[in-house]
């Protein structure tokens, strides 16, 4: 299954505000640069990650970006959903009657529905807070 750069840079982006949640709004160009991200790109993935309800956006010098709820409660479906849209390694597996003149006796089209499904598993049991690194207690390395 191939990731569109769509879903890998709204991805990071997500990852990134995670790592600093409840520590205010992050701007744009700060998690661009952390990430080596292009900001424009990133401006247009936030604004569909707003719209989508996983981000909020406050204006202004002080302003930036937060997450719209805790780490723990945005799955990785859920804001791949929002970036890629599927999860579909092919496009007959999107719909239960593909016109295909295959797909009676498609042995193809059962090993893309379970690549999808384990897609989808993995997906659903992460969250943005399982991607953020585990802190070492003080004195440990």
């Amino acid at each position: 299954m191939k990731v569109s750069t769509r879903a890998e840079y709204g991805l990071r982006a997500l990852i990134d505000l995670a790592r600093h949640y409840g520590e205010g709004p992050v701007q744009t160009h700060a998690i661009a640069q952390r990430q080596g991200l292009p900001e424009p790109y990133l401006n247009q993935l936030m604004a569909s990650l707003r719209q989508a309800g996983l981000v909020t956006s406050k204006r202004g010098p002080a302003g930036g970006h937060t997450l719209a709820r805790p780490p723990e409660q945005i799955s990785l479906r859920e804001a791949f959903g929002v970036l890629e849209g599927t999860t579909s390694p092919w496009w007959c597996v999107e719909t239960d009657d593909p016109d295909c003149v295959h797909v009676h006796g498609c042995g193809l089209r059962p090993v893309w529905q379970a690549i999808q499904a384990a897609a989808e598993g993995v997906l659903d049991r992460l969250t943005l807070a399982d991607l953020q690194p585990r802190r070492q207690p003080a004195g440990r390395r």
